[in-house]
């Protein structure tokens, strides 16, 4: 089930969690090599209603990262506490590592403009398998397309996989961005910072930004 639809977290963390010590090893690794990333380490921050006042968010002015991440919230009805807790990384660093790609999943979502539906989910997938190395994060890009229909399989062909390659490829290494520390930049600046290209498709984009 976790190999054809990337939306069910549940069966995405199960797999997640016990297929992936080694891109955890290694994306713990990737984060001490950079500045930031050993701040997020040493802090461990949260993301969840308790830390967070998402009401705030949307009294940002409008283009700031903190206010599309409110959008997505708002939109989708989500929330920060959705994401499922960690059960089977026993290592307390690597558990960390674990529940920080899975709390800040949404903002990898807002940063590069990708809805929740199944072709969003799939490129974000893509984005994630080249900057993590997590196997369920690849299996999910690989599977997840046979689930689009014929509409959304050309548009992912030929606009959103060479555009969520080159993003993964590209990027900084997004898990060793702060995005606590963000909520007030400009979004466009921000992805010129992260490099981070936008996607070539306006109709996409406006899903957040209308």
């Amino acid at each position: 089930m976790a190999l054809l639809d990337p939306s069910r977290d549940d069966m995405i963390a199960t797999l997640g969690e016990t297929t992936g010590y080694r891109a955890l090893k290694w994306m713990k690794e990737k984060m001490e090599q950079d500045e930031v990333g050993r701040q997020i380490l040493q802090e461990q921050p949260l993301i969840n209603t308790q830390t967070l006042d998402v009401d705030k968010l949307g009294e940002l002015p409008e283009g700031t990262f903190g206010k599309q991440y409110w959008k997505f919230l708002s939109k989708n009805g989500f929330s920060p506490d959705a994401r499922l807790p960690v059960h089977f990384v026993d290592d307390p660093d690597l558990y960390y590592v674990m529940l920080r790609y899975r709390q800040v999943h949404d903002l990898f979502h807002s940063v590069l403009g990708m809805p929740p539906h199944m072709l969003g989910e799939v490129a974000v997938k893509w984005v994630e398998a080249l900057q993590t190395g997590l196997p369920m994060c690849a299996l999910g890009a690989f599977f997840g397309p046979l689930r689009l229909g014929p509409r959304h399989s050309q548009k992912y062909v030929s606009t959103y996989l060479p555009w969520a390659i080159r993003n993964g490829r590209n990027a900084r290494f997004l898990m060793a961005v702060y995005w606590e520390k963000h909520w007030e930049d400009d979004l466009h600046q921000l992805r010129k910072n992260l490099n981070i290209e936008p996607l070539p498709d306006e109709e996409a984009s406006k899903t957040y930004l209308d």
